[in-house]
C-alpha cells in the first residue's frame, strides 16, 4: 500500500496546509498519509473504501482522514471533492477555543474512530447552503496558498481555522442518531476544555454523556487514549506549561489557576508527565513559545 509522504505533497517551505481539488477524482489506489485530510464531496457520487469497508458518497459528505488510515475511492460517477491536507502538529497558530466546540471533537476525533461501528452514518452531511459556504472558505484558503504573498502564513492558517470551525459548528447541529451519540461524548470533552480550571467530577461527565459509567469510561478511553480524569490533568498541565514559559507567576499561583488545589500534587503530576519539575521547566523555557510536551 502506498504511503503519501509530507515532503511530496506539502510546499518546499514546509508550510503544513495544502488544498488539493479532484474534479473529478481519478483512480488512485489504496493509500494512507503521514498527514491528516479534510474531505469535502462537492459533486457526483462514488464509494469510499477503508481497506475493509466501503461507504457510499454523495455531495455534501464531509469527513476527516487521519494519519495512517488507509482509504481509496471506487465506482466513481463524476465524483468531485476538495482535499485539505494538514499536519495538526505543525500548525503555526494555536486552535484557540476551537476545542471548546463539541462538533470539533466529533468531526476530527470521534467520527473517524467510530466510522466502522456506525457504518459511516455519523459523518457530516452538509446542506446545499452549508456546502456553498464550505467551498467558499476552501477557495479563500487555496488562494492564499497559491499567491503566497507576505503574511500568507497567518492568512492561510486563519482561513484553515475558519473552515475547521465552520465544519465543527455544522457537525454540532447534526440530527442523525449516530451523530447525536457522538456529540454527547464530544460535549464531555468540550466541557473539560472549557472548564479545565474548575472542579470537574467523573460523575458530572457521565451524567452529561447520557451513558452508563462503564460504557462512558470504555468509550472515552478508546477514543481519546486515556481516561477522562487523566485527560483533564494533561490539559491542566499543558496550560501550566504555557504559564510557566510565558509569565512570572509563582508555581503555586499557576497550580491554582489551572485547577490544582494542592501545589505538591501539581508538582508530582508535572514531574511524571512532563519529565521535569515545574521550576526546571520554567528555567529552560521561560519566554519561549513552548506549549508543553504532552500530545493532544
Amino acid at each position: 500500500m502506498q504511503v503519501l509522504k509530507k515532503q511530496d505533497w506539502f510546499h518546499a517551505d514546509g508550510f503544513p496546509i495544502v488544498v488539493e481539488r479532484r474534479d473529478p477524482q481519478e483512480p488512485f489506489g489504496l493509500h494512507s498519509h503521514e498527514f491528516s485530510e479534510i474531505v469535502i464531496i462537492t459533486g457526483g457520487k462514488g464509494e469510499h473504501i477503508t481497506g475493509e469497508d466501503s461507504y457510499e458518497l454523495v455531495a455534501g459528505d464531509t469527513f476527516v482522514i487521519g494519519p495512517s488510515r488507509p482509504h481509496d475511492y471506487l465506482n466513481m460517477d463524476q465524483l468531485r471533492l476538495i482535499n485539505v491536507l494538514f499536519d495538526g502538529n505543525e500548525l503555526p497558530m494555536t486552535l484557540s477555543d476551537l476545542p471548546s466546540l463539541p462538533g470539533y471533537h466529533a468531526l476530527f476525533t470521534l467520527e473517524p474512530a467510530w466510522r466502522k461501528r456506525h457504518g459511516f452514518n455519523s459523518r457530516l452531511q452538509l446542506s446545499p447552503p452549508e456546502l456553498v459556504q464550505a467551498i467558499r472558505l476552501a477557495d479563500q484558503l487555496e488562494q492564499e496558498l497559491a499567491e503566497r504573498d507576505a503574511g500568507f502564513g497567518v492568512m492561510a492558517t486563519t482561513a484553515f481555522l475558519q473552515l475547521a470551525t465552520f465544519l465543527s459548528r455544522c457537525y454540532s447541529q447534526s440530527r442523525s442518531p449516530q451523530s447525536k451519540s457522538l456529540l454527547r461524548i464530544a460535549e464531555t470533552i468540550a466541557q473539560i476544555e472549557r472548564h479545565y480550571s474548575d472542579p470537574i467530577t467523573l460523575d458530572e461527565l457521565v451524567e452529561m454523556s447520557g451513558m452508563s459509567r462503564r460504557n462512558f469510561l470504555r468509550t472515552f478511553e478508546a477514543t481519546m487514549g486515556c481516561p477522562p480524569i487523566a485527560y483533564l490533568i494533561r490539559l491542566r498541565l499543558r496550560q501550566a506549561c504555557k504559564l510557566l514559559a510565558q509569565t512570572d507567576k509563582s508555581i503555586t499561583d499557576i497550580a491554582m489557576s489551572v485547577g490544582f488545589a494542592d501545589s505538591n500534587y501539581f508538582s508530582r503530576q508535572f514531574k511524571i508527565l512532563i519529565g521535569s519539575s515545574p521550576r526546571d521547566y520554567r528555567k529552560h523555557n521561560l519566554n519561549s513559545s513552548a506549549h508543553g510536551s504532552i500530545n493532544d
